[in-house]
């Protein structure tokens, strides 16, 4: 019998004791077990803390969130053979596809986080404070990467989104984790952390994982840690009241089974879309997962009046319902995880039952296809009625966790409300309804005791992740049983993971601090017009102040003829009476589009848009003949992914400021202790590229320089080529770009032609040995020319060919084989990424 392994400490071990036997849910076959003795749990979270802290701390957001994208493309290409272990669980296609998929999803939308923090290692959260009437005293927040190690432990039914909804969420935050499954499913949690290790993706000691329960895991944990815990209430609490979380203030976050009430609204009768809706959603939660979920429904609150109607239509759907192996394609319902869990689902079950009766399914009889149902973990679907629910309560208290519900009756909304309440708080409830009256009546006084409420109707039915989707951009967890604990939700869960901490100072020294540029911080005048630098060169705080414009009544009228915008201050200056302002006044958006007018660099340069404009205020009035200049500042850098055909760039916020020139000639008389030479103020985006540093530019005396090095005996770096191999094969490609050779198809597949051909757009080196599809795999051509000098030479004149043609037909497009039909500009980024690719194959560079 194999024993599962653990990562710890940068390396795969096992306990040293026998172990505990873990058995295939379909089967009963005992093939594996877990053992965790000779682990020295103290040094493990060390390590973590340590060695995988260290690194992931240092890293920007961004970097976090593509190393976490490019984890989840890692996975997603193995993810096969993950559903063959899963099936051992019990767990069907479609469970699989929950747990496997849905774990992966979770990298890919903490990854697309990176959006939405800062290009640096910390994150700088809300707006600055001023702390003083003269601006010179200030504060912020900042939230910083704890160091310390997040450790989870794990419930059996999820092994892998449990995993990684926690993982992708503190690794996003820069904190490395040590991951305990839940010893039924640990298998499968033990092969994904494997191919996560073996993919080298994330720092060492970014994972570790011990595969069994290891009652000590809390006795050393510090303050900068964080525990999280998915289970039972029951076990949750006995670990929220462990000293040592209390001793060390160990922020803690328990994510509880609960019971989860779902209700059927009054206006939903047989023969809606809403009725039908209603009972379709509450078999797939009884049956997705064998109802081992801890989101499931287990409350089926319904108007008194359609009880009968829901339990037969409920009792009809769930006849549909086959159970049996779940590789099988007719099975829609596997087993539990362990015939240990059916034992516990039964005795809960006739709990419940000694207040209500079983009026659907059997505790001791199951029929099921292709597989043995006194060896496997099988259980029938269960539905339970509790006609008295407020009298008794075991409905309220008592969960089955597994393929088990119970129908109760109300008799108003008030009532419905009061018995989702009496679980004492859950993960989720849902409501189905039509009508958004009840449905705000009952958002509005349920969600005190719901982290999540759904309302489902005919409308968003279709689309609808339904009731027991907890979503990676959306809060999971609860109050009160559900274990009072928040996962998940955006940057919210993020910010578990970070440091909260109140920053006090100058403008300009929180400028240097938080990286983002302080109103009244000191200006840091640039060298040269900001619109001259690339991406990597513009710093917070860079400045420009531009000359002056006098603002003219014909300006003014001009604009609003030209925009339509006529509004009274403009263009009726017999109306100003009783008005705030004095005298024709200049349109707010005229001034913006003044100050772009005086700020905006008319050259082409490394901005290569405008890509928006955040925010704007008008302070007061603008005059006719009053005269303007502008500072333009860099508020803030913010990096971007870049798929499509432009040039890698990030985003540049700029503090925009309009001041009145004239401020300082105005009579002392005519100024108030709230006047300021400040008219407007906005935040505007632009486009900038970044500095190509990859590739040397290719004119004719680099090209010259290169090959004046070639010799006929040079070695390549990497694959098989002769140096007049290489040269041969640059004319070749040469020639297809003149166009003298046309008569190929295009080898890359159309779906991702574009793709490929957006590649040519970024500063990414072609792939050493990548193959050149007219090139026959490990095969050299013959030579055409009898030495390399004439090579080369006739290698020049075609280049000269190609660059006439393109001089001549400036317009045309011609096909490459492997980028499709490429313009001008395109046959030069690609001549200037192949030239570079061979020259450095052969250290020309």
């Amino acid at each position: 019998m194999n024993k599962i392994q653990h990562y710890v400490q940068g390396h795969w071990t096992t306990g040293t004791e026998e172990g505990t036997p873990i058995h295939d849910a379909i089967t009963g076959e005992a093939f594996a077990s877990v053992a965790i003795e000779g682990l020295d749990i103290p040094e493990i979270l060390h390590y973590g803390r340590t060695k995988g802290g260290e690194k992931l701390r240092k890293m920007t957001f961004q970097e976090r969130g593509n190393m976490l994208k490019k984890l989840a493309l890692y996975l997603t290409k193995r993810k096969n053979a993950f559903y063959e272990l899963s099936y051992r669980t019990g767990a069907t296609k479609v469970d699989s596809w929950i747990d496997i998929e849905g774990g992966f999803g979770n990298l890919f939308a903490n990854a697309s986080l990176r959006k939405l923090f800062p290009n640096q290692s910390y994150h700088v959260e809300g707006e600055p404070i001023d702390l003083s009437r003269g601006g010179r005293f200030m504060a912020h927040h900042i939230m910083v990467p704890k160091k310390g190690v997040a450790v989870h432990i794990n419930a059996f039914n999820f092994p892998v989104w449990g995993m990684l909804e926690k993982c992708a969420v503190n690794w996003m935050a820069g904190v490395p984790a040590v991951v305990l499954p839940a010893p039924s499913s640990s298998y499968l949690a033990e092969a994904v952390a494997r191919e996560i290790i073996n993919s080298g993706i994330l720092p060492e000691g970014a994972l570790q994982i011990i595969n069994g329960t290891v009652r000590n895991i809390l006795d050393t944990v510090e303050s900068q840690d964080v525990v999280t815990f998915t289970g039972s209430a029951a076990t949750g609490r006995i670990l929220k009241a462990h000293p040592r979380i209390i001793q060390e203030a160990v922020p803690f976050t328990m994510e509880a089974d609960s019971l989860n009430a779902s209700i059927l609204g009054e206006d939903a009768v047989p023969g809606t879309p809403e009725f039908d809706i209603f009972i379709k959603e509450v078999r797939k939660e009884m049956t997705v997962k064998a109802g081992q979920k801890c989101t499931a429904i287990r409350r089926i609150i319904v108007p008194e009046n359609l009880v009968e109607d829901v339990q037969i239509a409920l009792g009809k759907a769930l006849d549909k319902v086959t159970i049996g192996d779940p590789r099988l394609k007719e099975v829609r319902m596997g087993s539990l995880v362990s015939k240990q869990q059916v034992e516990a689902v039964r005795n809960s079950v006739q709990d419940i039952a000694k207040e209500a009766q079983i009026v659907y399914g059997s505790l001791d009889k199951i029929e099921t296809i292709g597989a043995d149902a006194t060896k496997g973990a099988f259980m029938s679907p269960i539905v339970l009625r509790a006609d008295h629910p407020f009298e008794n309560t075991a409905v309220h208290e008592r969960e089955a966790f597994g393929p088990v519900s119970t129908i109760m009756p109300y008799k108003n909304l008030d009532e419905a409300i009061t018995l989702a309440q009496m679980g004492k708080g859950s993960l989720v409830s849902s409501i189905v309804t039509n009508d958004d009256a009840i449905a705000k009546d009952y958002v509005v006084n349920a969600a005190s005791h719901h982290g999540r409420i759904l309302v489902l109707n005919r409308e968003n039915a279709k689309e609808s992740t339904g009731h027991g989707s907890p979503l990676p951009t959306l809060v999971h967890g609860g109050p009160g049983r559900a274990g009072g604990g928040e996962e998940m939700g955006g940057m919210r869960g993020v910010k578990h993971y970070l440091q909260r901490t109140a920053i006090q100072g100058t403008p300009t020294t929180l400028t240097e601090i938080t990286g983002i540029y302080q109103q009244n911080a000191k200006y840091k005048e640039a060298e040269e017009h900001p619109f001259k630098y690339h991406w990597e060169d513009i710093q917070p705080g860079m400045s420009l102040k531009t000359h002056n414009r006098t603002i003219t009544d014909s300006d003014i009228m001009s604009f609003a003829n030209l925009t339509w915008d006529h509004f009274y201050a403009h263009t009726d200056i017999t109306s100003l009476d009783g008005s705030i302002f004095e005298k024709r006044t200049a349109h707010g958006y005229f001034i913006i589009s003044a100050a772009a007018g005086l700020f905006v660099h008319p050259n082409k340069g490394p901005v290569s848009a405008n890509y928006g404009l955040d925010s704007i205020r008008f302070l007061r009035p603008l005059y006719h003949n009053d005269t303007i200049y502008v500072r333009l500042t860099c508020k803030e850098k913010i990096d971007r992914d870049v798929s499509t055909a432009e040039h890698p760039s990030g985003i540049v916020k700029w503090h925009v400021e309009v001041f009145d020139a004239n401020f300082e000639n105005r009579p002392e008389s005519q100024k108030t202790d709230r006047d300021t030479p400040l008219v407007a103020v906005a935040t505007i985006l632009t486009m900038v590229q970044k500095n190509q540093e990859t590739f040397v530019e290719m004119t004719d005396s680099k090209i010259d320089e290169c090959l004046s090095k070639l010799s006929e005996d040079a070695k390549p770096q990497w694959g098989i080529m002769t140096p007049q191999h290489m040269i041969e094969h640059l004319e070749h490609t040469y020639k297809i770009a003149a166009g003298e050779i046309q008569d190929f198809e295009i080898s890359t597949p159309e779906k991702i032609l574009e793709k490929v051909k957006n590649s040519l757009w970024n500063y990414d080196k072609f792939p050493q040995n990548s193959q050149f599809p007219l090139l026959e795999k490990d095969t050299l051509e013959p030579l055409k020319h009898e030495n390399l000098a004439i090579a080369i030479e006739a290698f020049k004149a075609q280049r000269k060919i190609y660059i006439e043609f393109f001089k001549a037909y400036p317009d045309v497009k011609l096909k490459n084989i492997v980028f499709g039909e490429l313009n001008r500009y395109e046959w030069y980024l690609l001549e200037r990424k192949h030239l570079n690719h061979h020259f450095e194959q052969f250290n020309l560079l």
